[in-house]
């Protein structure tokens, strides 16, 4: 019985430890996506400009004049690197998603068989 409690023991540290993962994974998606939305609002905001405004770019307690081109470019950079990180975050949820899904199984055919174990001793004692 103690090689089965071993062995449980062992599944249910791993089942946390991808919930913990599927937590983290998706804490940073979440973060991800607030960063694509401030971002579009950026975009957005460059779109009702006029061309002879001035953009200016806080940078530390300084704001700094900076051209239209190389800001857009910045934000249009920004948002294609965030889409890449979202996508890959969501594959990576999908693939802890099925590993905890997995895992589950395997401690409920483990439970199923501790008990059919515990019922066959007590059958055999009776």
């Amino acid at each position: 019985m103690s090689n089965l409690q071993a062995r449980m023991q062992a599944l249910s540290e791993e089942y946390t430890k991808l919930q913990n993962d599927l937590q983290d994974a998706v804490g940073s998606r979440q973060r991800l996506e607030a960063q694509q939305q401030e971002n579009l609002g950026v975009q957005k905001e460059f779109q009702k400009l006029k061309d002879d405004e001035t953009i200016y770019k806080l940078i530390g307690p300084v704001l700094l004049k900076q051209d239209r081109a190389e800001a857009e470019s910045t934000v249009n950079g920004r948002l294609e690197f965030i889409g890449t990180e979202i996508s890959r975050l969501e594959t990576q949820i999908k693939e802890t998603q099925a590993k905890i899904e997995k895992k589950k199984n395997e401690i409920i055919q483990l439970q199923t068989s501790a008990q059919a174990a515990a019922a066959g001793q007590q059958a055999v004692k009776a």
